[in-house]
């Protein structure tokens, strides 16, 4: 019988291993990576990565089946999302100028990464 602790820590490695799979991906893709696993402001951002005039922030997202991985991204998860891209934009002023976008990867296994452009919207004030 697995402990809670041992379920907590192979999905801590399931989640940095699809991190890992997202940005090689978007790599390939002509994306250079800024950032990895940015907290602040009680968010997260998974992947922040730009090409061209475009910042990306990434929300990563594993799952055992493709179809249940876009309705993880809950309104919570969305808004804790924005707080912490806010907080990152207020810590790089570089970046105010530049266009900004949130987009999600979603990793299954057995499958193509799936890269999904302009995911949700930013909730910036």
């Amino acid at each position: 019988m697995t402990s809670a602790l041992e379920r907590r820590r192979a999905t801590f490695l399931r989640g940095h291993r699809a991190e890992w799979i997202a940005l090689l991906f978007l790599v390939m893709k002509g994306y250079r990576p800024l950032a990895r696993r940015y907290a602040a402001s009680g968010g997260e951002i998974d992947l922040i990565v730009v090409r061209g005039d475009t910042i990306v922030f990434v929300e990563v997202k594993a799952r055992g089946l493709m179809d249940g991985a876009l309705s993880a991204i809950t309104a919570r998860k969305r808004q804790r999302f924005s707080r912490a891209v806010r907080t990152w934009l207020t810590r790089n002023d570089w970046a105010r100028s530049r266009t900004w976008r949130a987009d999600a990867v979603f990793i299954a296994p057995r499958r193509w990464p799936q890269h999904i452009v302009s995911a949700f919207e930013l909730e910036m004030p």
